[in-house]
């Protein structure tokens, strides 16, 4: 039987959050492990990972609002994307499962935020947490009025579906955005649903609302760090994709990531070569840094 508010049968469902039916994919045995993906994430880009993980790991995926199979968040009355709302919202898909047990929550990008918040704001569900290619912001400043930018996100990606910039351009943009970000300069992810999920305009409104909020939650969790302490015996692992250049841009990158590590207390680590999709490039060494938490 699916636990209340679920729909759907399998490793796939729906699972309401908040009013929002979120897609949700478990898979595996064992402890568990939850993936999170960063700024215009799917849950497919997990795909790679997630063969090394079942054996030993039961790792649940899902899609924020907008994003692959989720619905959006409605138009209008919700807030901006914030650190502790989606801490919340990974909390409340684990409930949803019926998975209360400490579990390893795994972020890449800005994802890294969300779990990291997760870990501070609710240690006694947390095993372990892993940050590949977090994002780093080292004490960020906000830009001014965080209602009239969120507003405009919503505008923006309003008058582009109108357009149908979405239809015509959100697969390219996906995989250029994607060649881009992995040595290989190919995106892995399957044609069929880089089309389905990328034609519409709920991934574009995700998007914008989260990159207009980037500061925010970079600030956000800044304060967290100094009020929220992480568990003293948490294991936490930082894990930098290095690109095998030594150019400034890839040592700078390397620096923060050192520092971020340093900072958490963690374990760090770098995979050669891997750009900042980790998971495509090295997916072996993402399900190592996961598996050795525990």
């Amino acid at each position: 039987m699916s636990p209340p508010g679920a729909e759907g049968t399998g490793g796939a469902r729906f699972l309401r959050v908040g009013g929002v039916p979120l897609h949700v994919r478990t898979e595996g045995s064992g402890p568990v492990c939850l993936l999170s993906g960063g700024l215009g994430s799917s849950w497919f880009d997990w795909d790679l990972v997630v063969p090394f993980l079942t054996p030993y790991r039961t790792v649940v995926r899902f899609d924020r609002p907008g994003y692959g199979l989720s619905a959006p968040e409605p138009a209008t009355g919700r807030p901006a994307p914030t650190a502790a709302g989606e801490a919340g919202r990974i909390r409340a898909v684990l409930d949803g499962l019926g998975l209360r047990e400490p579990c390893t929550v795994v972020g890449h990008s800005l994802a890294g935020f969300h779990v990291e918040a997760f870990a501070r704001l609710h240690p006694e569900r947390t095993a372990g947490l892993v940050l590949v290619d977090g994002s780093v912001e080292a004490a960020a400043r906000p830009y001014p009025a965080p209602g009239a930018r969120d507003l405009a996100a919503r505008a923006l990606a309003g008058a582009a579906t109108a357009l149908a910039v979405p239809y015509l351009l959100g697969p390219t943009v996906r995989r250029a955005t994607a060649r881009l970000s992995t040595v290989r300069r190919e995106d892995l992810a399957p044609a069929l649903l880089v089309r389905h999920c990328y034609r519409t305009g709920r991934a574009l409104r995700a998007l914008l609302r989260e990159n207009g909020r980037y500061l925010d939650t970079a600030a956000e969790l800044d304060e967290l760090r100094s009020t929220r302490p992480l568990a003293e015996d948490l294991p936490v692992t930082v894990l930098a994709a290095d690109d095998g250049c030594r150019t400034g841009r890839t040592e700078d990158w390397l620096d923060r990531q050192r520092e971020l590590a340093a900072l958490l207390g963690a374990d760090f680590r770098t995979t050669a070569p891997a750009g900042h999709l980790v998971m495509f490039d090295r997916p072996d060494a993402v399900a190592s840094a996961v598996l050795d938490t525990r």
